[in-house]
This record gives structure tokens, sequence and C-alpha cells, in this order.
């Protein structure tokens, strides 16, 4: 069987199984796998199922710890009250005319470590708390979240779909995070002038939501800061990890061969930064709540139930793709592309939005994309370093939410829209940022190849 064709069934297994069946995305992956080797005939069939076992261990050895300590991190930032310190401090800094940009800062920083869900859930209440304060702009303020913490879940590691990217595409951890946040800042700010745009247009009133009365919002809204941890110490577990893994790659990329490297490589490997990043972060959440050891077992164990599952999407993510590698499906994409002059970062981009539209999951999205682009990588020679494809897929994985996307849901739900009103706000604001994040992508790869 010809490996496009492969492909092309693979891809349709999928699409059955998550959209039409709602078969977890994990089994679905899996078993879209395990049919690439039964089908393709430069796999055994015999080998078809080892082949898919040990390649999603491999996958799994390389994202597995990170994944598993970042959800850690992002646990103890909410549980400590940190994450809170962190969007006063932001918003402090920009003083209230500038309110709503604090709130993009606050979403693009809590995002890279902690989930976008998440992260909504923990700021949607001071966006409330802002409109109580200041009598307006509630829309504004809502989707001045999304624009920040939407766009660093997409591109910035350590968050699931980053981290897949880099693993997938054989990509340093360090630049994905320094081209993802470099990508990413002018999507957010169009994402903000959007949301400016639309609190001019369409009004929308503060309305009751799950678990927000408006008692509690008055308590937050006033809530001394003397009760938070320290600035400093909030942000530590964030900028920590970023600084060691950039610094691994700032010096193997100037100075090889100094003395410095063999020190820089140790605290710059992913899995130990954010080891450090977990510690500090468990340290402050049980000093801010006065947790014993026993305590802590509880947060931690939330985390890993989440963080879990996302690595099983993930390692069976790589499987998927890496046994497109051994169907030979990278040859016959490199070679198909070629005929039609279909450039790889707008294949790339494509292939996210389709399946975004399709199945709802940016993260999904993400991985099966670049586990679709990778053996087309692997057979190609690229004028511009491989992170733009990975900008490129990230961009892409922001075009097409609606109402088969849990995001739109948690919006929706968390903030009191109704189903019309978001989808005249988040699922455009996406759009906007998704198509801006691609453009700065392309015109990066051209200014700044890397090669």
């Amino acid at each position: 069987m010809h490996p496009t064709l492969v492909l092309l069934i693979a891809i349709a297994i999928i699409f059955l199984l998550i959209i039409r069946l709602h078969v977890n995305a994990f089994i679905a992956l899996i078993t879209a796998a395990l049919a690439v080797g039964i089908l393709s005939p430069r796999v055994k069939l015999a080998a078809a199922m080892p082949e898919t076992a040990r390649i999603f261990g491999e996958t799994a050895g390389k994202i597995g710890i990170v994944i598993a300590l970042a959800a850690v991190v992002g646990q103890c930032l909410m549980e400590s009250g940190a994450a809170d310190k962190i969007t006063r401090r932001i918003v402090a800094l920009l003083g209230e005319r500038y309110s709503s940009l604090s709130l993009v800062g606050s979403g693009f920083i809590l995002s890279i470590p902690v989930f976008f869900d998440t992260v909504f859930y923990l700021l949607v209440p001071l966006a409330r708390a802002m409109r109580v304060r200041t009598g307006k702009n509630y829309l504004l303020y809502v989707m001045s979240i999304c624009a920040g913490a939407a766009v660093s879940h997409s591109l910035v590691p350590p968050t699931p779909g980053p981290i897949a990217m880099a693993a997938t595409l054989h990509l340093d951890l360090g630049i994905v995070i320094l081209v993802g946040i470099m990508v990413g800042i002018p999507a957010s700010l169009s994402g903000w002038a959007f949301a400016l745009y639309m609190d001019r247009r369409l009004h929308v009133e503060l309305r009751e939501a799950p678990g927000l009365r408006m008692e509690e919002l008055e308590e937050l809204a006033h809530k001394p800061e003397s009760e938070l941890p320290g600035f400093w110490f909030s942000v530590m577990p964030i900028l920590l990890p970023v600084l060691f893994i950039t610094s691994n790659t700032v010096v193997s990329s100037v100075a090889k061969e100094s003395a410095v490297a063999p020190f820089t490589a140790f605290i710059g490997n992913p899995n130990f930064a954010l080891l450090v990043s977990t510690a500090i972060a468990l340290y402050l959440l049980a000093r801010q709540k006065h947790y014993s050891l026993a305590q802590l077992a509880k947060p931690v164990e939330t985390a890993l139930a989440s963080g879990g599952l996302i690595i099983l999407i993930t390692a069976a993510g790589g499987a998927f793709g890496g046994m497109l590698v051994l169907a030979g499906v990278g040859d016959a994409l490199h070679g198909l592309s070629q005929r039609l002059g279909l450039p790889m970062l707008l294949l790339a981009f494509l292939l996210a939005v389709l399946f975004k539209v399709a199945q709802g999951s940016g993260t999904v999205a993400i991985i099966t994309a670049a586990t679709i682009m990778s053996p087309l990588v692997q057979a190609s020679t690229l004028p511009y370093h491989t992170v733009y494809i990975a900008m490129a897929i990230g961009a892409g994985s922001k075009v097409g939410s609606w109402m088969n996307d849990s995001g739109f849901w948690v919006v929706k739900q968390m903030s009191g829209l109704t189903e019309v009103e978001t989808l005249k706000t988040w699922t455009p604001l996406l759009v906007i940022m998704g198509f801006v994040a691609f453009t700065v992508t392309v015109l990066a790869s051209w200014l700044i190849p890397m090669k």
C-alpha cells in the first residue's frame, strides 16, 4: 500500500474514533499507530505492535518527567496564592488604566507552566473583581486573559503541546522557549487589540457564574496582599527553569567547548530544571499553607492525575509519528509537497488547523500535526531552523475553536457569556492570534533563519 494512502487511512481512523465515536485521544492515536504498522509493506506484521510500543516508550521517556513536574508546579502556584500574587504585581506595575494589558501579561506568563483551563479558572475571578472595582470593561478583561494564556499554551514549553513538538521534531527546548516567546508576544498583543475593539462593539453585563458569588468577588477585590507569598518567591518556579534551560542553549551555541559548558548542560537539562522548580514550588506551598510532608501528597497526586493523561496522549502521538516514519510517509509527503509547490510552513499550519477544527483539542492538534510533519522534516533540507515548523503548528492549533473545544466551554461557563457571545469573541480572537503568529513565524524564518 502506498505511504500516502496509509497516512490518509490513519487520519480517517483518528477522526472517526475521536469525533464520531468520542474515543479517548490516547486510544485513538495508539490504534492509528498500530494501523499504520499493519497497512505498511515496510513493517512486518509481527513487528507492528512491538514497534508501536517501543516508540511510545521512547517518547514517554523524553517528555514524561517534564510534563508531570510542570503539572505539580502549576498546582502549587494555584494553591499557595503565588499565581494570584504575580497577577496583582503586574496590575500594580501597569496601573488601573492598563489593567487589561496586565491580564494579558499574567495569562501569558502563568500559561507557560500551567494549563490554559487552570489559568482561566484562576484569573477570571480577578477579571470579575476588576469589573466590580471599575464598573466597566468586563468583556475586555475576559478576552485579555484569553489573549495571553491561549498563545503561550500553544507555543512556549513546558506546556504539553510545545513539549511534544520539541520531542517529535528533535528540537532543543531552550530554542523553542525563546522563539515561542518571540512569536507569542505579537500574537497576544493582536488579541488584546481585538479585545479592545470588541469591548466597544459588544456590551456584556457582569453575570453570575459557577462558584463566583458577588460576595466572593468583593472579598477577592479587597483581599490583603499580606496573605499572599512574596512576588519574587512566587515567580521563581516559573523563571528558574526558563533561565536554566536557556543558559544551556546559549552556552552550547556560542561556547560549546568552554569549561562552563558541562555545568550548564547539567542544570539546563529540562528534567533537572523542572525538578528544581518543583522543589521550590512545593516548599512555597508548604510554607504558605503550613503543610506537612504528608499533607503535600494530596496536591501532588491531583496534579499527577491530570498530567498523567497528557503524558499518555503525547507519547501515543509520538508512537503514531514514529510508525509514519517507518512506513515511509515522510519521503512520500516530501515528493508530494514539491510537486504541488506547497511551502512546508504553510503545510504545517494547515494540518494543525485541520485537526483543530475537526476534533477541538489544541494539544491533540499540535501532537498529531507534529507527528505527521516529523518524517517530512527529516526527509527535507529546510532553509530555516526546524523550530519555525513547530511555531507554524502552534499557530494553526489556535484557528477554529468552536463548540467541540473544551476551552470554548471553559470560557463560556466561567465568564458567564452566552454561546453566541463566545462565538463572537473567543472564536475570532483565536483565529486572529493564530494568523498573526503564523505571519510572524514566516517573517522570522526569512529574516532570522538560524541555519
